[in-house]
């Protein structure tokens, strides 16, 4: 993995789930010169992974990659998500949680939707569980399968929707989207969020930084 220019305040950087999209963006940061700590439930599993990233990764429970890192990125099954931030919470007060997870369900007529009740966003939904925790949102409209392909082949080309109405979650957000590849979008605080939660007008929506806002009708 060669690495790019690192970045002015490198960050300690805590992934739950290293899947589909914990993976991708960890390497991404790996590379920006940040360091990551995969959380899972069973770490020894990511050793063979992490072996391979460097001397700046590495791989912990859920718990230890929040106590190592300032910054948490939240990409486990929604499903689990309920459960794992009332083991966490205490332990996330007083850091910055960029949730990238999606309450996916598809309707009768086979249409992506949220499983959250109507009116609430995701961001909203993690930020009520986290009081003590500067929440924004990102990484989740953006299919996972090109987060790795699109934010090196094309770096700094594709826009990346992000929310949060605290001012520190706001920065760190786009720092790490822009580290990751992404131009970052700011879309509003974690209630206008709806856009890039299932069923929103820009999940699975892949364009410019300019073609995301032509897409909510936002301005510039």
């Amino acid at each position: 993995m060669a690495p790019t220019t690192g970045p002015a305040r490198p960050m300690t950087i805590g992934i739950l789930g290293a899947g589909n999209i914990g993976r991708p963006l960890g390497r991404h940061w790996l590379a920006a010169g940040h360091t990551v700590t995969f959380g899972s439930r069973d770490p020894g599993r990511l050793g063979p992974f992490v072996e391979l990233l460097g001397d700046r990764a590495h791989a912990a429970t859920y718990a230890g990659a929040v106590e190592a890192s300032d910054v948490v990125l939240l990409s486990v099954p929604h499903a689990a998500l309920g459960g794992l931030l009332e083991q966490l919470a205490g332990r996330l007060a007083g850091k910055t949680v960029i949730d990238a997870t999606s309450p996916i369900g598809v309707s009768e007529e086979g249409l992506f939707v949220s499983q959250l009740r109507p009116g609430t966003t995701q961001g909203s939904w993690t930020a009520e569980r986290l009081p003590h925790s500067s929440v924004a949102r990102a990484f989740t409209h953006f299919p996972d399968e090109l987060l790795w392909s699109r934010g090196t082949q094309q770096r700094h080309f594709w826009g990346m929707g992000i929310a949060s109405g605290d001012p520190q979650a706001r920065r760190v957000a786009e720092a790490l989207v822009h580290d990751a590849g992404f131009v970052p979008v700011h879309l509003g605080g974690l209630e206008e969020s709806a856009a890039v939660d299932p069923g929103g007008r820009l999940f699975g929506y892949v364009s410019t930084a300019a073609g995301l806002r032509t897409a909510v009708g936002l301005a510039g």
